[in-house]
C-alpha cells in the first residue's frame, strides 16, 4: 500500500475551501529515519483542519517499458496516482543526492507520466510546492533547483517559495518534531501554500 499514513489535524474552526482541504506530501526518501519524512510530519503538525497525507515510495518499481507492455501500470503507481488527483496541493520533500533529485523520486516521476494521457490529469495546472530537509548547509537547494526542469515538463503550478531546512539533525527529532523556530517557519510556509492553492 503506498499511502503509509493518513493524518488529520482538528483545531479551531477555519471558514471557505480550506476547512476540506487535502494536501498529499510525498517524500522523496526510502530510509526508515529519513529527515525529510520528519519534516512531513513536522508539517502535518502545522496544519489546521487540513487533510495531510503522507505517501512514501517504497512500493513503486523501476521503470521498465517491457513491464509497462507487458502488465500495465503498477498498482502502487496507480494507487499514488489516485491519491495525487484527489488532492488539493501536493508537497514533495527530497533529499539531495550528489547535488541532485534522488533517484527513487524521478523513477515515481517517470511512472506517473505513463500512459501519456496521463500525465494532464495528473500534473497540468496541479498547485506543488517544494521541500528538503538535510544536515547539511544547503537545505537541498541544489536538488529542488535540478527537479525544475522535470516539474516544468510536467506542467505543475509551482509555489514559489521553496522550503529548505538546513542542520536538520539538530532541528528535527526522530519523531519529526521541530524546534521553535523551525515549528514558526513550518506554520508560516503551510500557510502562505493554503493561501497560493486557494488562488
Amino acid at each position: 500500500m503506498i499511502l503509509k499514513a493518513l493524518y488529520h489535524i482538528d483545531a479551531l474552526p477555519l471558514t471557505g475551501d480550506r476547512q476540506n482541504m487535502k494536501i498529499l506530501c510525498i517524500s522523496g526518501s526510502l530510509r526508515r529515519g529519513s529527515f525529510n519524512t520528519r519534516l512531513i510530519r513536522a508539517i502535518r503538525n502545522s496544519a489546521e483542519h487540513i487533510q495531510i497525507e503522507l505517501a512514501t515510495l517504497h512500493e513503486i518499481p523501476l521503470y521498465d517499458g517491457d513491464v509497462e507492455s507487458e502488465s500495465g501500470i503498477p498498482p502502487a503507481v496507480e494507487a499514488l496516482r489516485e491519491h495525487i488527483k484527489s488532492a488539493d496541493g501536493l508537497i514533495i520533500a527530497m533529499p539531495e543526492y550528489n547535488a541532485g533529485m534522488p533517484g527513487v523520486l524521478k523513477n515515481a516521476l517517470d511512472w506517473l507520466t505513463r500512459p501519456p494521457k496521463e500525465m494532464g490529469s495528473t500534473f497540468s495546472g496541479r498547485p506543488l510546492a517544494l521541500a528538503g530537509a538535510t544536515p547539511g548547509g544547503l537545505g537541498t537547494a541544489l536538488a529542488q533547483a535540478g527537479s525544475l526542469t522535470v516539474l516544468r515538463q510536467l506542467k505543475v503550478r509551482l509555489f514559489p517559495d521553496h522550503l529548505r531546512v538546513s542542520s536538520a539533525s539538530d532541528r528535527l527529532n526522530s519523531e519529526g518534531k521541530p524546534d521553535a523556530e523551525l515549528a514558526k517557519q513550518l506554520e508560516r510556509w503551510l500557510q502562505a501554500y493554503v493561501r497560493f492553492i486557494q488562488g
